[in-house]
């Protein structure tokens, strides 16, 4: 069983287990278009994410340096790393404290 928790801060504003994913494969692989590729997402649809993010948030989340002879990347900001630990705590916090009721709805489930 995975507990997945997406925050909708109002219509237009939400972070969810995606965008996590996005910014942790960003962080793993320095790259937009790779963490894109790991998640079966085009490119384009990668960057207009974490465009989203960045704006999200008070400062940006990713850094990314255009390619060029020496190649481009990306990196998270200490703001992203901080949003990624906040968000994994608070699914952590919620898996403890649901517990019982998602015990409860597993032995429901058809077999």
């Amino acid at each position: 069983m995975r507990l997945t928790v997406r925050f909708d801060f109002d219509k237009e504003r939400r972070l969810g287990p995606g965008k996590v994913a996005l910014l942790e494969a960003i962080r793993a692989t320095g790259s937009i278009s790779a963490a894109g590729r790991a998640h079966q997402m085009s490119y384009r649809r990668a960057w207009l994410l974490v465009e989203d993010l960045n704006k999200l948030f008070g400062e940006p989340l990713v850094s990314a340096h255009p390619g060029g002879a020496k190649g481009g990347g990306a990196k998270l900001t200490a703001m992203g790393e901080q949003v990624i630990g906040l968000y994994r705590a608070a699914e952590d916090k919620m898996r403890v404290a649901a517990a019982e009721e998602i015990d409860g709805i597993e032995r429901a489930l058809a077999r």
